[in-house]
């Protein structure tokens, strides 16, 4: 049984309290950092989910339609369905039966519509149009309204089971409209509204009253808010459409007077966002997509169920988000691992070598070695244990609960450091082996000891070199991938601080043959403690994993710009409504005569087209636009230009030339391929040139308008493109209906969607921290050699070394470490940075097709890093100059003889 000599180790505490209570503090920032991250990164999952479900909308909602069955009658005329109401309300019914319990729980009520076409209103020039709505929360309620005039609408007859001839008389249809529209329609209760379809076939539509809604935030009127409020441009720029309120009543009687393809009927299942976390959602996707595959096919004119939702899509993306930041947060964290652990083993060594004579007395006054390594792990665990629990606990109150997957291998490690190197001083300074006195025994003494550190410093590099070519090759989700750049970081840095000796050794010679003394004694102090290996290494590692860290944040901003550039394509893009769309050209039209606009292209643009090339189906989004002009306007944006091959605006016969690019090459100049049409015919295109990457997604196709035409290609501009400060107010100007997106808002969105900003959030944390503990290692090297630094300038001094000229030697002493610091850390951050930005897949989170360029702020990175680094250097030398300073004359003598 091993016995510990209590006395001693209550004594070594308290003489070495200040080192101590240091490791003590960098112990419980880690296991702060280290403890809060995988709660805050489960927490920053879950909110992410939460919100691209409500930045999705619309997308993230489930939609089910389904065809009206025949309401023919017994002599061939339609007949009345006094009950369609109930059978419209079994539709919500049964598509609620089909979903899976899981996804029931993650969406909201669902709301049934019933939506007629929109239907031109006769009685002015003014362009407005009128379409009938029923609605029908899945709680079996309508949305609650006052009737502020006459009555709800009611049936158009007592008759129950009457049948009307298909070519009769349009069949009445009772309606209610709100205040607002009543007002802007000059409508009485009573009033008849004139409407006809685009066919110039009339319909009756009469206004049985006026009402007010009870909640005007009833989510059901979010889905056809013109049936509150005049809408404008929804059919057209300059159009206004009005909506027309339809009852269980009445509802029977639009079936009536519209075709089955004129009136559509369906449900409406937005999702919960509130319910939602990252967990479930995984499970929900799986749902979502089984729906959707046992959907029946659009083109099916029967009364099956039609599902359609890209709910899966969004959390598909987001999955891919996730599992792109989750590695990224390894990366940083074993980084500021590696950093801690070199500066706590610098801590260490300074106990260590305060301790020196010490454990030596005790060594040769019969201790044993397993006793002091026992008595300093007492103390080792005694100092880490409550830090690393007092970290964990400020995690656990910051965050909610702590993680210990990464605390408890950097806790055992740190708790070895001391107990390592104070056992191998002890052994070392009690060992009888004698240096033999053969010279060529001492010769081979000094080979195996390169050729050990030899050994070492190869298996670092190697495992360094396996790390990256894992990451690079298999991706960051490999378990050594992570450890890549704080490998590195250590290799490279061991291979730099072996360089340290013969680089102060060089500068010696040359001080040699210089008159300045103080650049001698600098130099000489440098030389003798250059083969301190710890301290450099320390220093050097964690400013460039700093500077790693800040590479990261720098890049990943400039990608959040030109990612927003390439999902919008200009300043401002504008999707018209399908019903909308043949107003494109005027509105392009105007917002290009507009101040502030620079530009200004319509183009049509469909997201999902399917071409086929050698018998395989390709789905890309295919432009189709006046390519001269949209070159001009892409020559005024950071993206990549529009080439101009010859043959692009001209159809060669029966083929249409077309730019491409796809992400798995599958397309690529000199390919011929084709565009199938509904009509059993193809448009056959070549592929001349390589198309710019242009919205979401690396699939791209570029066609001219003009060689589109002349192939018959359909051309019904759908989007407008406007670049120039004023581009998005120009578009907001003209009251167009369709959506609007904003570079601006499309980078600001990403900026501060959760994942992005806690990642950002983390790199700013890591290289702040990992700065710190670089400055924390340069401090503790130079409080290491401060009594063989005193004792130097002391024998100095007694030779007429003035105090202000010990400074300058005391500085010359340490600036190897902060220029080998300060010149190649931030050196060594950029290279990682560039080796490892394709494998951690910044794009994924920056929205870009390709890996964003890496962007090193130099300016930033090397001011702060040698400020820093002078600052720590002044000071400690200052610091030490105050304390030789009280150092009375006899200490210095006894010192100098």
């Amino acid at each position: 049984m091993i016995a510990l000599h209590w006395p001693s180790v209550r004594g070594r505490a308290r003489a070495d309290a200040g080192p101590l209570l240091l490791v003590a503090v960098v112990v419980a920032v880690v296991a702060l950092l280290a403890g809060a991250t995988p709660p805050v990164l489960r927490a920053t999952s879950d909110e992410a989910t939460r919100d691209a479900v409500r930045r999705a909308a619309d997308d993230a909602a489930v939609r089910v339609e389904a065809d009206w069955p025949d309401d023919y009658g017994p002599t061939g005329g339609r007949q009345r369905a006094p009950l369609l109401a109930q059978d419209v309300a079994s539709l919500g019914h049964l598509a609620q039966d089909d979903l899976s319990p899981e996804l029931q729980a993650a969406l909201q009520t669902p709301v049934t519509t019933v939506s007629s076409i929109s239907m031109a209103v006769t009685d002015g020039s003014v362009q407005r149009r009128l379409q009938l709505e029923y609605l029908r929360r899945g709680d079996g309620g309508d949305p609650r309204v006052t009737w502020v005039a006459g009555k709800a609408p009611g049936p158009s007859t007592s008759d129950d089971s009457i049948e009307i001839p298909l070519n009769g008389a349009p069949w009445p249809i009772h309606v209610g409209v709100s205040e607002a529209e009543a007002a802007a329609l000059g409508v009485r209760p009573g009033d008849r509204i004139p409407v006809q379809d685009d066919r110039r076939t009339p319909y009756d539509v009469r206004v049985s009253g006026i009402f007010r809604p009870v909640d005007p935030g009833d989510p059901a009127w979010r889905l056809v808010p013109w049936l509150l409020q005049p809408a404008a441009n929804r059919d057209g720029l300059g159009s206004t459409r009005f909506g027309g309120l339809l009852s269980d009543e009445s509802l029977p009687d639009a079936r009536l007077a519209f075709r089955s393809d004129q009136l559509r009927r369906g449900v409406r299942f937005d999702a919960d966002p509130d319910k939602l976390t990252w967990a479930s959602a995984q499970n929900l996707a799986d749902s979502v997509a089984t729906l959707k595959g046992l959907s029946a096919v659009s083109a099916e004119r029967d009364t099956s169920l039609k599902w359609a939702t890209q709910l899966d899509s969004v959390l598909r993306d987001l999955r891919n988000q996730i599992a792109t930041a989750t590695p990224q947060a390894s990366v940083l964290l074993l980084a500021l691992l590696a950093g801690a652990l070199l500066v706590v083993s610098l801590a260490a060594d300074l106990l260590t070598r305060r301790r020196t004579t010490a454990l030596a007395t005790a060594r040769q006054r019969g201790a044993a070695l397993p006793a002091l390594a026992a008595e300093l792990a007492v103390e080792s665990v005694a100092v880490t244990v409550p830090a690393a629990a007092i970290g964990l606990a400020l995690a656990a109150v910051l965050t909610g609960s702590a993680s210990l997957i990464w605390v408890l291998p950097f806790v055992v490690l740190a708790i070895a450091a001391g107990p390592a190197f104070g056992t191998l001083a002890a052994a070392r300074a009690t060992r009888d082996k004698r240096a033999p006195a053969n010279r060529s025994a001492r010769r081979w003494a000094r080979r195996t000891v390169r050729l050990r550190r030899a050994a070492i410093d190869a298996a670092v590099v190697l495992l360094a070199v396996g790390a990256l070519v894992a990451l690079r090759q298999r991706g960051i989700e490999t378990g050594l991938a992570s450890a890549a750049p704080a490998l590195g970081a250590l290799a490279v840095s061991l291979l730099l601080v072996r360089l340290l000796p013969p680089a102060t050794g060089a500068v010696l010679r040359l001080s040699l043959r210089s008159r300045r003394s103080l650049g001698l004694f600098a130099a000489a102090r440098a030389a003798a403690t250059s083969s301190r290996m710890l301290p450099a290494l320390a220093v050097t590692t964690a400013i460039a994993l700093a500077s790693f860290a800040v590479t990261l944040q720098a890049t990943t901003d400039r990608g959040l710009s030109d990612g927003a550039w390439q999902a919008v394509g200009a300043d401002a893009r504008l999707t018209v409504g399908l019903e909308a769309s043949g107003s494109t050209a005027d509105i392009a039209t105007r917002v290009a005569a507009a101040p502030g606009v620079e530009a200004a292209v319509p183009a049509r643009v469909v997201e999902s087209e399917r071409f086929i090339a050698d018998s395989t189906s390709i789905v890309a989004r295919l432009i189709v636009v006046d390519t001269a002009a949209f070159r001009r306007l892409l020559a005024g944006t950071p993206l990549p230009g529009l080439p101009a091959p010859a043959g692009l605006t001209a159809a060669d016969g029966d083929t249409v030339p077309a730019l491409v690019r796809t992400g798995d090459g599958s397309l690529r100049p000199g390919l011929d391929f084709r565009l199938p049409l509904q009509t059993n015919s193809a448009i056959q295109m070549a592929a001349i040139g390589v198309a710019p990457a242009i919205g979401t997604g690396e699939d791209v196709i570029v066609v001219d308008v003009a060689a589109a035409k002349a192939a018959g290609l359909d051309w019904e501009p759908d989007t407008v493109w406007a670049t120039g400060s004023g581009a998005a107010a120009a578009i907001r100007a003209t009251g167009a209906d369709g959506r609007l997106v904003t570079r601006a808002e499309v980078a600001e969105d990403r900026r501060t969607a959760p994942l992005t900003e806690g990642l950002v959030r983390l790199y700013v944390i890591a290289a702040v921290t990992l700065l710190a503990l670089g400055l924390l290692g340069f401090a503790l090297a130079a409080a290491a050699g401060a009594p063989e630094r005193w004792e130097t300038l002391a024998r100095l001094r007694t030779l007429g070394l003035r105090p202000r000229d010990t400074h300058r030697v005391a500085a010359g002493e340490l600036l190897p470490v902060a220029v080998v610091a300060a010149v190649s850390g931030p050196l060594l951050g950029a290279l990682l940075a560039w080796l490892t930005l394709g494998p951690l897949a910044l794009n994924v989170l920056t929205g870009q097709v390709a890996v964003p360029v890496t962007v090193v702020p130099w300016w930033t990175v090397e001011l702060v890093t040698v400020g820093a680094l002078a600052a720590v250097l002044l000071a400690v030398v200052g610091g030490e100059s105050v304390v030789r300073r009280k150092r009375r004359l006899g200490d210095v003598l006894r010192v100098s003889s």
